[in-house]
């Protein structure tokens, strides 16, 4: 009988410390992956190209993360052919972004929209100049010498995001497990729609696959900018370095 109840102590004992130990081993992180769609478009390479490319999707953490102090984070916006590339580009707040000019021609980065407005002034082919992006929010680039040139940077408080490909998928690596919000931005649709997009989804100890998003653009309209003075662009553009006296305030 005194055997019995020491066999059964003993194997209560470690039930309960293989149990402890199962506590004390985090859930591994695991992908976050979906598809999305857009829809009502009057852009070409979306209506006959189904080109979907471009979206970012985020996971907020609930409750949110603390504020990152990390200052060693680093992406790069290239100026080729008269053209940001990437066009769209996806940061964590904290990350400093630079802006090389691969150009035979000078450029001048700006932004003066929502986000963080920058202004990096005149720079010349083969120089670069960077910017650090601190707060959340969607920051539209523009530059001060050619119209036709844009770009958008999404800046984000968590470091869980992607950027759609062609074919709409996306994937988000190393969630680790919890509640989150599931956010998307896309530069053709309205805030409205996008808010309402938003939902809650749960990570595991399984790969996570997201129920399928289709973004309408209806009800966007294209505003035309200005250059950074507030003005319009003069024409044809002045690519020697300097500014006519039309484009100043």
């Amino acid at each position: 009988m005194g055997v019995e109840r020491e066999s059964t102590h003993i194997m209560t004992w470690r039930l309960h410390i293989c149990f402890s130990l199962w506590l004390a081993v985090p859930l591994a992180a695991m992908p976050v992956s979906g598809r999305i769609e857009l829809r009502d478009s009057k852009d070409p390479a979306v209506r006959k190209g189904a080109d979907y490319s471009g979206v970012v999707v985020w996971l907020q953490p609930i409750p949110p993360l603390v504020a990152n102090n990390r200052t060693n984070l680093t992406a790069r916006i290239d100026q080729k052919n008269k053209t940001f590339l990437p066009h769209i580009l996806a940061i964590e707040a904290g990350t400093r972004v630079t802006f090389p000019n691969s150009d035979p021609i000078f450029h001048s980065a700006f932004s003066n929209y929502n986000g963080e407005t920058f202004d990096i002034g005149l720079y010349p082919p083969g120089k670069s100049k960077n910017v650090r992006f601190s707060q959340p929010g969607v920051v539209r680039v523009f530059c001060n010498i050619h119209p036709e040139m844009s770009a958008v940077i999404v800046v984000l408080d968590t470091p869980y995001y992607s950027t759609t490909k062609k074919d709409g998928t996306f994937r988000i690596e190393n969630v680790p497990a919890g509640e989150y919000r599931l956010r998307v931005f896309h530069e053709r649709a309205t805030e409205e729609t996008l808010s309402a997009l938003a939902r809650v989804i749960r990570v595991g100890n399984e790969p996570q696959v997201a129920p399928p998003i289709a973004i309408s653009e209806s009800g966007y309209l294209a505003v035309p900018h200005k250059n950074k003075y507030g003005h319009d662009y003069h024409t044809p553009p002045n690519e020697g370095g300097t500014y006519p006296a039309a484009v100043r305030p």
